[in-house]
């Protein structure tokens, strides 16, 4: 469970109006399930058969790929099905997808692409969701290519057996917004995960009356689909790494700040939306009725999970827009340039922020020692205004889906035991998907109430 660590959270100032004590846990979270489905129709297979074989070189190219299809849908098909646990708050929600670019930077991991572009989920509190079909939880493409490079950044991950394609969110894709201006979230992942892993945290908030805005950093993110193909990559595009980010002090720096300036760009096209400017979406694609009008742009916060929480940190020091801050573990300096050296403090761990920022841990990362130096730094230069909180019996990926989906791999054989407690930890998702919840929700809720 959840407790408070260290004596600098007795410090904490009025300045901020952050009050101690535990936050409230929220009841009723949604029940977590697994689904396997099998196909049983044997013309599928029998079809996909007759094409490997001597029946190809008869068969017309369309016709081929269509069974082939088939029989990649029957394959998946007989794969698990994992879910997502439901958001708790009595709002209904909307999202929709927007395509930004900004043709003032060049994209930092592909040379040949001359802007930079980002691709951002809206969720929101809807009107009515009437009509409008629940989103998958990724797209097609992205899903696709997430079941190779998943297991790369985290080796825990089933290499095969998850059809992750079709899981389904609890939100219905571009239904109307209520027309009520509601503080703007924008959530960052962690180094080399897509914006989808964070949609359980999104859904809660958004439930509950904020409107999240989920960031994926293309070439960062495992695999980032795009409306279409441009010059330079691909209708999906995969992640350029290939390890721990962190041990590569140049790749590293380069990483936080185009994350940064991802975000802060974000925020830009918000404004822009809000003022019923020009729609931002660079496909025309149509937005939801009343999207603008539902942002509230005096009250904004930022979160993020690992590099993502980095992010959030930060922009926060750089962005005066931005009110208030969550970092989901992690790190606030850059590493080291050699082994054995200690790495340069971020700003805001050298001089601290006026703003409210919490810091939000686990007993299970490994790296916890090397973490500490610049928690403590920030803590310590905080003017009152960050805390600490710690999640027991956690690992790092609580803090994002897989916090429900890895108990729902190992229930199907499908992971350890000790690669969900690798991941995620021994703790029940009946008590971290809430208490992480719990957590961020009421410090936003604290410092940026929804109406």
């Amino acid at each position: 469970m959840f407790r408070k660590k260290f004596g600098d959270d007795e410090r904490v100032g009025r300045a901020c109006g952050l009050e101690r004590g535990l936050d409230v846990v929220p009841e009723g979270e949604g029940a977590i399930a697994v689904d396997r489905r099998t196909v049983t129709k044997s013309a599928v297979p029998a079809a996909a058969a007759l094409l490997a074989g001597g029946g190809v070189a008869q068969a017309r190219p369309a016709q081929a790929e269509a069974a082939q299809a088939e029989a990649a849908q029957a394959e998946a098909a007989d794969d698990v099905t994992v879910r997502l646990p439901a958001p708790t708050g009595p709002h209904r929600i909307g999202v929709t997808t927007l395509h930004l670019v900004d043709r003032s930077r060049r994209d930092p991991w592909e040379p040949e692409i001359p802007v930079r572009e980002v691709m951002v989920s809206v969720f929101y509190p809807a009107r009515t969701v009437r009509g409008c079909p629940v989103a998958p939880h990724m797209s097609e493409g992205a899903a696709e290519l997430f079941t190779t490079l998943g297991p790369m950044g985290h080796p825990e991950l089933p290499r095969a057996g998850v059809n992750w394609a079709a899981t389904m969110t609890h939100s219905h894709a571009d239904a109307p917004a209520q027309a009520v201006r509601r503080p703007v979230l924008l959530y960052s992942p962690g180094g080399g995960d897509p914006r989808a892993m964070g949609t359980g945290i999104a859904e809660e908030l958004a439930s509950h009356g904020y409107v999240v805005v989920s960031i994926d950093h293309p070439g960062d993110a495992s695999a980032v689909e795009f409306p279409h193909v441009m010059t330079g990559r691909d209708k999906v595009r995969p992640t350029v790494f290939r390890g721990d980010p962190r041990l590569d002090p140049k790749l590293s720096r380069t990483m936080i700040a185009t994350r940064i300036a991802d975000t802060r760009f974000v925020l830009d096209q918000l404004e822009v939306l809000a003022a019923a400017g020009p729609n931002p979406d660079v496909e025309g694609h149509a937005l939801p009725e009343h999207l603008g009008r539902a942002l509230d742009l005096r009250r904004v916060g930022v979160y993020g999970h690992s590099a993502g929480g980095t992010t959030a940190a930060e922009t926060m020091y750089d962005d005066r827009r931005v009110g208030a801050a969550v970092n989901l573990e992690g790190y606030l300096d850059y590493p080291p340039n050699k082994p054995g050296e200690e790495g340069m403090l971020l700003p805001i761990a050298r001089y601290g922020v006026d703003r409210p920022l919490l810091l939000l841990g686990t007993d299970g990362f490994p790296h916890r020692k090397v973490l500490e130096r610049s928690w403590s730094a920030a803590l310590a230069h905080s003017h009152g205004c960050t805390r600490r909180r710690q999640l027991d019996g956690a690992a790092h990926g609580v803090f994002t889906d897989y916090a429900a989906i890895a108990p729902q791999l190992q229930a199907a054989a499908l992971m350890t035991a000790d690669n969900r407690i690798t991941l995620v930890g021994p703790v029940a998702p009946e008590e971290s998907v809430p208490m992480v919840r719990s957590h961020v929700r009421s410090f936003f809720a604290r410092h940026l109430p929804p109406l």
